[in-house]
């Protein structure tokens, strides 16, 4: 019989038998959600925004602040953050190029010289008792022929987890800039607070001054020296916790841009010049997927966890492989190119399973559980990443209302004070009236100074929900399994 009817019979006898490793039963539990099944436009439209293209990749600009600029391109060009992403990178890539690897035929090479010498009394006096010389030089061929994809989708499945780590770096510098933006808010803050708490020092220091003189000249006692004792020393207090955010914050973002504390003592007050207003593109939520770089690697890894499947679904069936050696064999060097000291061996060789204990059954399910927990994964961040840009737009509209009523209740302290101060050049009131009334000036100001962070904060939250302009690539659109 010739060889091909007898490989032809073989791998029928094995198709034949194949069933007995049956892929039944077994499927995904999870489908992922479509952007259309999520509705966000009742609560975004309360907030009434214009349409707008989504953030550009320099979207912390719009604060006007140069410092805050250099700042965040300092970050990003010399964090630690990013070169450990970076490196999950490679890795990742490294990974795809082996499972490409697998699937490619390969060639080897090798050369031998080995020396024996066997006793007389086992081999006998022909091959015994003497030196014995073996040189072998040999090329080696294996294929393993992808027959019915499954070493391609393992390719496939490295690819799409290198492509979601691509994404990931850039979710990581999105995350960096946002931080360092953040911190660099919080460091205006402070200094705010401690500028108003060296404003009410002064006040409560000229308190205490009176009363001391209103005691000498008996028109006060002592509790209300005491009061204001207490005002003054609770504002010193103030100053130092504002000494205390400032140092913590600058040795943040010295750490965020990757140097020591000293680079943060660098760090001049911040000149936030502009708050910028929200706006939303027309397009949300469908295009928003497309955007944020943490639900673009998702996705990806989703595309990774059905190629799996069908990675271990091939490994139900009938595998071939194509392998072989040719090479020269002889008895010493000098016998070694002699036309008898050729080799060769080689052919298709199959293999089947057909009982291993539920092994590949086992498998196929831990495949099917990774593509549910990788769909689990996209659905929620797909939700999340909705949620965010709907808690920012209505912590903007919220805080924009608080300032404006905080506004409002500013100028009416700062239009009372003046009143009292022009009485009091008018004889018609005294220092102690005029103190008092700039308290709610400065306790205006305080509220006031605390929801202008929070709204820049929540200007950075919607410019990140949005995805910070980052241009990632998504896989096709996701199908079921």
């Amino acid at each position: 019989m010739r060889p091909f009817p007898i490989l032809a019979t073989a791998l029928g006898g094995a198709l034949l038998v194949a069933g007995c490793a049956s892929t039944a039963g077994l499927a995904p539990q999870t489908t992922t959600r479509q952007p259309a099944d999520l509705h966000a436009e009742r609560a975004l439209a309360a907030a009434a925004l214009p349409a707008a293209a989504w953030p550009t990749d320099r979207w912390w600009t719009a604060f006007g602040d140069r410092q805050l600029d250099a700042l965040v391109d300092e970050a990003l060009a010399g964090s630690p953050t990013l070169d450990a992403a970076a490196a999950r990178v490679r890795k990742a890539q490294a990974q795809a190029g082996l499972a490409d690897a697998a699937r490619r035929p390969s060639v080897g090479a090798s050369a031998q010289y080995a020396a024996a010498q066997l006793p007389a009394g086992l081999a006998g006096e022909e091959l015994g008792g003497q030196p014995l010389h073996n040189a072998v030089l040999m090329l080696k061929f294996d294929w393993p022929l992808d027959v019915w994809g499954g070493k391609r989708a393992d390719y496939l499945a490295a690819l799409g987890q290198a492509r979601a780590s691509e994404v990931d770096a850039q979710a990581t510098r999105l995350a960096l800039a946002a931080n360092v933006a953040r911190s660099y808010t919080a460091l205006a803050q402070a200094f705010d607070d401690l500028e108003l708490a060296r404003r009410e020092q002064v006040r409560a220091d000229e308190l205490v001054t009176l009363g001391r003189q209103r005691i000498a000249a008996g028109l006060d006692n002592q509790s209300a020296l005491r009061g204001s004792e207490a005002i003054a020393a609770a504002a010193k207090a103030q100053q130092e916790a504002a000494r205390q955010r400032i140092a913590a914050l600058r040795n943040a973002l010295a750490a965020l841009v990757g140097q020591g504390p000293d680079r943060g003592l660098a760090i001049q007050p911040p000149q936030l010049l502009n708050t910028p207003a929200p706006a939303l593109p027309s397009v949300l939520p469908s295009e928003l997927l497309g955007h944020r770089p943490d639900v673009v690697a998702a996705r990806w890894r989703v595309e990774a966890a059905a190629q799996g499947i069908t990675s271990a679904k091939a490994r139900f069936r009938p595998s071939i492989d194509l392998s072989g050696l040719v090479g020269l064999a002889a008895t010493g060097f000098s016998g070694l190119f002699d036309s008898d000291a050729f080799l060769g061996f080689g052919g298709p060789a199959l293999s089947l399973p057909i009982f291993d204990g539920g092994q590949l059954r086992s498998n196929l399910s831990a495949r099917d559980a990774d593509y549910d927990l990788a769909v689990a994964d996209y659905n929620r961040t797909v939700i999340d990443g909705l949620r965010q840009v709907t808690d920012a737009v209505q912590a903007i509209r919220a805080l924009d209302a608080q300032a404006a009523a905080l506004e409002q209740a500013r100028s009416a302290a700062a239009a009372t004070a003046q009143v009292v101060e022009q009485r009091q050049r008018a004889g018609l009131a005294n220092r102690l009236d005029l103190l008092a009334a700039r308290k709610p000036l400065l306790q205006a100001e305080q509220q006031l100074a605390a929801v202008r962070s929070q709204r820049y904060a929540a200007a950075i939250d919607l410019d990140q929900a949005l995805g910070g302009g980052t241009t990632v690539e998504a896989p096709a659109p996701i199908a079921s399994h």
